[in-house]
């Protein structure tokens, strides 16, 4: 148990360190069939790639990292846009909303989705949800009236209570107190967050919680008090920290004239639909709607997103064009998958610069959205999507082959046989140091 905690922290700086922090859980886990393929993937992999001696700087172990990891960001972004059969390739469809201002709305659904609900709906918000905040005295900036020592408060929320300790000490200004507190309230991961609310009566200490809603006959989400605590009490009273300034509250809204609520303000609709309602509107304001944009117009859209998803991945691996030589070899394959669907590519829009990236000419990609054979225009972007996956996969898989290295023996063709070398030579690289 010890090891497996110390290589996962070990990797996770790196991984915090050198490559992007987002992960997708949708797209980063793997059915069986998916994992089989992986394995088999390997053990072509070991059999077929002669050994070697790899470099293994610093420099070189950010790049594979970096790499492997903006290869599987690359790849997630093309599945998030439809999925990763080639049919389905940039085939997601886009949600809309009449008026973003009063709420944003993002399509969650799939392939597989009710036909009825993907239709669309009327939305009416008429109340938003709000946290609770506690607003403490305004007091002057100057000398403690307390006592000097050791003091403590308990806050009650999510069902847990914890105790605050701290000092307070000869000559501290209220001010500082409570900037203290702030930070000691902010550094804790309780569930709140404070700042400082400043006014021409002075400053108060102001928590909130980071959720928002009631559940039940609970009207609040937490509770200050020094009744029970172990130390010196009266900060409490002293800074008013039990003082409630806003009750929390859930959303309240209608679907299609059906009135519905929310603990928050952000809330899913017929599995298909994720809406984040912002402001709350008028009595006399007609319900916004919300749909589905037409397949021409989520393709045009997914194409956009994909171009920004390939430009970043082509970016990223050009950082490390004067570090890491091979780089120009990957980047050099890429440039062959978009050289043999140029033409294809052009029709649409789609050009690339001098760079090697991505380019959408806006007004060709409009005239042959609204042409007649405007699907049938879209077969060679997926084609080209898909082969960019495929090189997505194999950067992930063995991101060492971009990496300077020195071939020390061939395989025997006539008798291949599968080494995990190869593969462990990138965690290898990493945790060598460790040991």
């Amino acid at each position: 148990m010890a090891y497996s905690y110390a290589l996962n922290s070990i990797y996770n700086n790196y991984l915090t360190t050198y490559a992007p922090k987002s992960v997708n859980g949708r797209y980063d886990t793997h059915k069986k069939s998916e994992l089989r393929d992986v394995y088999s993937s390997i053990v072509k992999l070991n059999k077929e790639t002669p050994l070697s001696i790899i470099d293994s700087s610093a420099t070189s172990q950010e790049y594979a990292i970096n790499m492997k990891e903006n290869a599987r960001e690359l790849r997630n972004t093309i599945a998030s846009l439809g999925g990763l059969d080639e049919e389905a390739l940039l085939g997601k469809k886009t949600a809309f909303t009449s008026d973003s201002t009063v709420a944003d709305v993002k399509y969650i659904g799939d392939v597989s989705s009710d036909e009825e609900a993907s239709a669309g709906f009327k939305l009416f918000v008429e109340k938003l949800a709000t946290s609770q905040i506690n607003t403490g005295n305004y007091i002057e900036d100057k000398e403690i009236e307390l006592e000097p020592g050791t003091y403590s408060f308990d806050i009650g929320i999510n069902g847990m209570s914890y105790e605050f300790q701290f000092n307070i000490n000869e000559g501290e200004t209220n001010l500082q107190l409570q900037q203290k507190l702030s930070r000691l309230i902010n550094n804790s991961n309780v569930g709140l967050k404070s700042d400082i609310v400043e006014s021409p009566q002075g400053n108060a200490l102001r928590l909130e919680t980071n959720l928002t809603g009631i559940d039940g006959d609970k009207q609040l989400l937490f509770s200050v008090s020094d009744d029970n605590t172990s130390k010196s009490t009266g900060v409490v009273d002293y800074l008013g920290l039990n003082s409630v300034s806003q009750l929390p509250d859930n959303a309240k809204f209608y679907l299609n004239d059906e009135p519905h609520d929310s603990y928050s303000n952000h809330f899913t609709v017929a599995k298909i639909y994720e809406v984040t309602i912002n402001k709350v509107q008028e009595i006399n304001d007609e319900p916004i709607s919300i749909g589905l944009k037409a397949d021409t117009d989520s393709m045009a859209e997914n194409i956009y997103k994909f171009a920004m998803g390939y430009n970043e991945f082509i970016k990223n691996a050009s950082s490390f064009l004067e570090t890491q030589p091979k780089t120009g070899y990957l980047l050099g394959e890429m440039n062959r998958i978009t050289s043999f669907y140029h033409n294809d590519l052009q029709n649409i829009g789609i050009s690339f610069d001098e760079g090697g990236y991505l380019k959408v000419n806006d007004d060709v990609l409009t005239e042959k959205i609204t042409s007649s054979d405007a699907l049938d225009s879209f077969s060679g972007v997926r084609k080209f999507t898909n082969s960019i996956l495929n090189k997505a996969n194999q950067v992930s898989l063995n991101p060492m082959n971009y990496v300077q290295k020195t071939i020390v023996a061939y395989k025997n063709p006539e008798k291949e046989f599968a080494s995990p070398y190869i593969t462990s030579q990138y965690s290898g690289m990493m945790f060598n140091s460790y040991c």
